[in-house]
């Protein structure tokens, strides 16, 4: 009965955890914040500037203009907008879903300064005689739009108009007559200050001869307006006049078509690579495999489900760093589940097996999602809206990981293991019983032969050495002919990706910017059908300009042509140059030091190596192909070095414990043996999650949206350089090293083993 109950609470636990997320996903969907790159909007970061030359921009400027902005925004009606303070003097919008991209903008920064002036201009009232809230949207007598106004104080207004009214009126139609009141308003925009009297168009919002005392609160702003503009105008002068100036130092548009479609287009992806990998585990790890699913299922339910209670925004990039942690995931239960199978072939019960293998494996896996997490942080710290979008869910799911792959997966396959259902079923474990030695025959896992074992990593360590060096010269060479195809977020520019439901030629499109007195520095056509044009530009574009530019191309292509327009000034381009070179030598430096703690110098020297080894031939083949290298490139090589340290700790955790098995080596042939076979247990581990991870990154690459393919790309190439350079340039360098080290101590190496606290060794010293 004791044994039947486990499996029943298995049985309860998967129900009860199935119940809940099935009937709370919807829900749990429904509430995530989508990224503007997944429903459409757009994203600027200004910079504060005074409003008058020489001027100073205080802290309190910046928090006021922060509040005003958030103000206007109400007017558009955004539901979760997002404004920002960064450093000292910038704050960044992002407005998700915002329909009317040209109106937010003018909405956003536009200074609007009322005043009502006399027939001389001198200044009767401004602003700050208005009631806050007091301007509203509406239709005079004749029907036409008009904006009204509440005064704070009608004494005030009656004691102007009193004055204007005694003035002397004029019968000559020619001249001005001098009771009369004029309602101004002065329009700052952009990086100019422009009067409205200054323009060919009537100087005036409304104007009105005054031939009696009004005595009111309540006055009226009419003129040539649309509905819509007297809601914008409303809308402005009830938010208050910018207390500073606002310059647009980036800038990036998506329409709600491209957000649509990206958005499908990734999820069609992510759920024909995580089928893939649900199929990859039942088949090689059988009743592991199944609990893995189940674990894994889970896993993508409680990041999706933390994601809606801290409010945080889901982009593309982080639906692909989700797709990316349940591979990490995956690596979790591999790493464990070939543990099992390893102590399974040595004559262990099932039992046993479970409770050894799930011990050994943990500090490979602590270590390598640490690792993994530093360089997450890192992207963080240094990452901008949607890297930093990546690297939080990224971290999410790491710290999930050791929730549901770790905790979960022992807990789930515990109860099945200790219902005594599984013994003398090493099948169900994917385990051939041809190939599982009696206990009693003292076999132990380092003994075990592997499907690699004709493979002789050590003494063919310079071969690969010397492919490196060839390979590394080779693209030292290709850099310094191609150099790298910067795209505008290193460069500063304009990027315009437009897609419409015609076929385009280059040449064509060439010739339609060209009548807009834009000269692109590149074209490139892309889609299925040849229905997208990429192009780039030197200049960044003003917010006018990109209206401008929106205009034109759907006059030459149809109104359901879809533009999405990014710039960069050059400011932020340089700032992103030096933020990406910040981000690879915090997490390169925090790296080492982990793990010469956590294991030894030595490791920490062919880590960094290897992974600059892998950072180098990706950089060298993007610069082959001539491959735009853009803000996400860094997401990606930092992922990358996530992942090759990940393999790279397997690989040092395994050497660790079969030198402490051994005890003493004798000479170098000793430890070349302990290295190769080292290699050959866990190369089986780095070829499983290798597949799972290739096999989401390729789904991504074919069916995903565009803009994350270079992305998808880069990961590909980091992949496998990665698992490459954990073999033979990180272990290979760490024994060159260990050789060293035994010739200087007389040819011989004492390793110590001491349990630790996590139940496996400490760091060598």
């Amino acid at each position: 009965m004791k044994l039947r109950s486990r499996i029943a609470a298995f049985l309860l636990i998967v129900i009860a955890l199935f119940a809940t997320m099935g009937t709370t996903i919807n829900g749990v969907l429904k509430d995530i914040n989508l990224g503007l790159d997944l429903q459409g909007g757009f994203e600027v970061l200004y910079e504060v500037q005074p409003l008058k030359d020489g001027g100073k921009v205080t802290e309190e400027d910046v928090k006021a203009t922060a509040d005003a902005i958030s103000r206007r925004v109400n007017v558009l009606g955004v539901s979760e907008p997002s404004i920002q303070i960064e450093g000292k003097n910038r704050i960044r919008v992002q407005l998700a879903g915002v329909k009317n991209q040209d109106q937010a903008r003018e909405v956003l920064s536009s200074q609007a300064n009322l005043t009502f002036r006399d027939f001389d201009d001198k200044l009767l009232l401004n602003g700050n005689d208005l009631v806050q809230g007091g301007a509203k949207a509406a239709f005079n007598q004749e029907n036409k739009p008009i904006v009204t106004l509440k005064l704070k104080d009608a004494q005030k207004f009656a004691d102007i108009t009193a004055d204007i009214s005694s003035r002397p009126s004029s019968t000559d139609p020619t001249v001005p007559d001098e009771r009369m009141m004029v309602i101004w308003l002065d329009y700052q925009k952009g990086d100019s200050y422009v009067k409205e009297a200054q323009k060919a168009e009537p100087a005036y919002a409304s104007a009105a001869v005054v031939n009696k005392v009004l005595n009111t609160t309540d006055v009226e702003i009419s003129g040539n307006f649309t509905v819509q503009e007297t809601k914008d105008l409303a809308g402005i002068l009830n938010a208050g006049a910018l207390p500073a100036k606002l310059v647009e130092m980036y800038s990036t548009s998506v329409g709600a078509q491209f957000g649509d479609d990206a958005l499908k287009a990734t999820v069609f992806a992510s759920i024909i690579g995580v089928a893939a990998i649900f199929i990859f585990m039942l088949v090689v790890y059988r009743l592991p495999g199944l609990v893995a699913v189940i674990t894994l299922a889970i896993f993508t339910y409680i990041v999706l489900w933390v994601f809606e209670m801290i409010n945080a925004v889901l982009t593309l990039p982080g639906i692909a760093a989700l797709v990316l942690g349940i591979g990490m995931a995956v690596d979790a239960n591999i790493l464990m589940y070939e543990r099992i199978k390893e102590e399974l072939r040595v004559g262990k019960s099932v039992k046993a097996a479970f409770k050894s293998g799930s011990k050994s494996s943990f500090t490979a896996i602590f270590d390598a999602n640490i690792t993994t997490l530093l360089a997450a942080a890192v992207l963080f710290y240094f990452g901008t809206s949607s890297v930093k979008g990546f690297a939080t869910t990224l971290i999410i799911s790491i710290v999930v990981t050791f929730i549901t792959a770790i905790a979960g997966t022992r807990i789930l396959l515990g109860l099945l293991v200790q219902s005594g259902y599984l013994d003398n079923k090493p099948w169900l474990f994917g385990v051939n019983k041809k190939k599982v030695h009696k206990l009693s025959e003292g076999i132990d896992t380092l003994d075990l032969k592997t499907h690699f074992d004709r493979f002789d990593f050590v003494h063919n360590r310079k071969k690969f050495f010397a492919i490196s060096a060839v390979l590394i010269l080779a693209g030292m060479i290709v850099l310094g002919i191609f150099k790298l195809n910067l795209g505008i977020d290193f460069t500063a520019g304009s990027r315009v990706e437009v897609q419409t439901t015609q076929t385009l030629k280059s040449e064509e499109v060439q010739k339609v910017v060209e009548k807009e007195g834009l000269t692109p520095k590149d074209i490139s056509i892309a889609g299925d059908k040849s229905e997208t044009a990429v192009l780039r530009f030197v200049e960044d574009f003003s917010k006018d300009e990109v209206k401008q530019f929106r205009d034109h191309m759907k006059a030459q292509y149809g109104d359901d042509t879809e533009v999405v327009i990014s710039t960069v000034s050059p400011t932020i381009g340089a700032e992103l140059v030096s933020n990406a070179i910040k981000a690879l030598a915090y997490a390169a430096i925090g790296i080492i030091i982990y793990v010469a703690v956590r294991f030894e110098w030595r490791m920490g020297v062919g880590t960094i190596i290897s992974l600059l080894h892998d950072v180098f031939f990706m950089i060298a083949i993007f610069s082959l192909f001539r491959i735009e290298v853009d803000i996400t490139f860094i997401a990606a090589v930092l992922t990358i070095v996530g992942y090759s340290i990940n393999d790279t700790i397997v690989t040092f955790d395994r050497i660790r414990e079969n030198l402490h098995r051994v005890g003493v080596i004798k000479n170098a042939e000793d430890l070349a043996h302990i290295v190769n076979k080292s290699l050959r247990q866990t190369l089986t581990r780095s070829v499983n999650t290798v597949v799972t991870v290739l096999v989401v990154v390729i789904a991504l690459m074919i069916f995903g949206a565009t803009s994350i393919q270079t992305f998808s790309l880069a990961l590909l190439i980091g992949l496998v350089t990665g698992v490459y350079s954990s073999i033979y340039i990180a272990a290979q360098i760490w024994y060159v090293l260990k050789v060293r080290q035994m010739k200087k101590q007389g040819g011989k190496l004492d390793v110590s083993k001491k349990e630790s606290k996590w139940g496996s060794d400490e760091p060598m010293v």
